[in-house]
């Protein structure tokens, strides 16, 4: 009795120390609270890497009208993605002209990441 009064005194606090417990009448210790679920810093920086990748390949590799298509249909100049329907509108051109346009500039892009 006299330690864990102690301990409380001294305000010594331990992960694994139940500290209530859930609607389900499940303990719940402060580890569990604490516990970060976000990503390590090893896959944001991969992640972002490979986004700078992806966009290099964009510059180098498709036509202005694909590299058109593909900026607007992502929204990769920061804008809003847009619709097949609406960039159609914006260049003059069919929805399906549009779709074609996409599918090829993505395979060739795919074909570039692979290499």
């Amino acid at each position: 009795m006299y330690l864990r009064s102690t301990k409380k005194l001294n305000a010594e606090v331990y992960l694994n120390e139940p500290i209530g417990k859930d609607k389900d009448d499940n303990v719940i210790t402060l580890e569990e609270v604490l516990e970060n679920d976000d990503k390590s810093i090893e896959d944001i920086i991969n992640k972002k890497f490979q986004i700078n990748k992806i966009l290099k390949k964009i510059q180098e590799v498709l036509k202005y009208r694909e590299k058109t298509i593909i900026e607007l249909r992502f929204g990769l100049k920061g804008g809003k993605p847009k619709t097949q329907k609406e960039i159609a509108q914006m260049m003059g051109i069919s929805r399906s002209y549009v779709s074609r346009i996409e599918t090829k500039a993505i395979e060739k892009l795919a074909k570039e990441l692979e290499e």
